[in-house]
């Protein structure tokens, strides 16, 4: 049985609830296919602790596929993120207080990683299950970002494919205020088309997916 590991973030900034964990948990232990099956687990949103948590269940689990997701303030639809920096530089502090302002992810590391996911792939497939969707250049520089590049630097050399997507506020957790957002029932349904496509698609697909600015 092969197993995709899909990760969500505990909640952060005062939020009781974080909609990527949210939505992965729903998604643990459903089949892929014959023989594929989402594992889902939470992880910690701070620095010091976030990478080393993954990097620990990739060493437990030894997936096939890893896919991170976490939550994107503002956001409103299944961003499927290409690149990871090496760079932390946080805006608010962290759920343990840090708040790291221009360090690095990985000292001595390559300034960024791509995905190596079908991004456009999936995000075609997300849409035509009529959920918005949109590939995303940029991963932040807080805990999202950090969790994303030690992802992708500890499986460079392993073939595991593996990438990040962030997700919307809950309605709930922006009433009154006027952002965007998604219900969980919709978050849920992305990200499962998503990881399908991913898991199909060995290939990338050719199509415009950039942005102007």
């Amino acid at each position: 049985m092969h197993t995709v590991l899909l990760t969500g973030f505990e909640p952060f900034d005062q939020d009781v609830v974080n909609p990527s964990w949210e939505a992965v948990r729903q998604l643990d232990g459903m089949q892929v296919g014959s023989d594929v099956q989402i594992v889902a687990r939470r992880l910690p949103c701070a620095f010091a602790t976030a990478g080393d948590c993954l990097v620990q269940l990739i060493d437990q689990l030894r997936p096939s596929m890893v896919i991170a997701t976490g939550l994107g303030p503002g956001r409103s639809d299944i961003s499927i993120e290409r690149v990871a920096i090496n760079l932390n530089d946080a805006r608010i502090p962290d759920n343990l207080g840090a708040q790291p302002i221009d360090t690095t992810v990985v000292p001595d590391g390559p300034a960024a990683y791509f995905s190596t996911l079908p991004t456009k792939a999936m995000v075609r497939a997300v849409r035509e299950a009529g959920i918005a969707a949109s590939v995303s250049q940029t991963a932040g520089t807080f805990v999202c970002n950090l969790v994303f590049y030690r992802l992708q630097h500890a499986l460079v050399e392993s073939g595991v494919r593996s990438g990040f997507i962030h997700v919307p506020n809950l309605p709930e957790q922006v009433m009154g205020v006027g952002l965007p957002s998604m219900a969980l029932e919709t978050v849920v349904e992305g990200l499962r088309v998503a990881v399908l496509a991913a898991w199909q698609t060995t290939v990338d697909i050719s199509e415009a997916g950039g942005q102007v600015s």
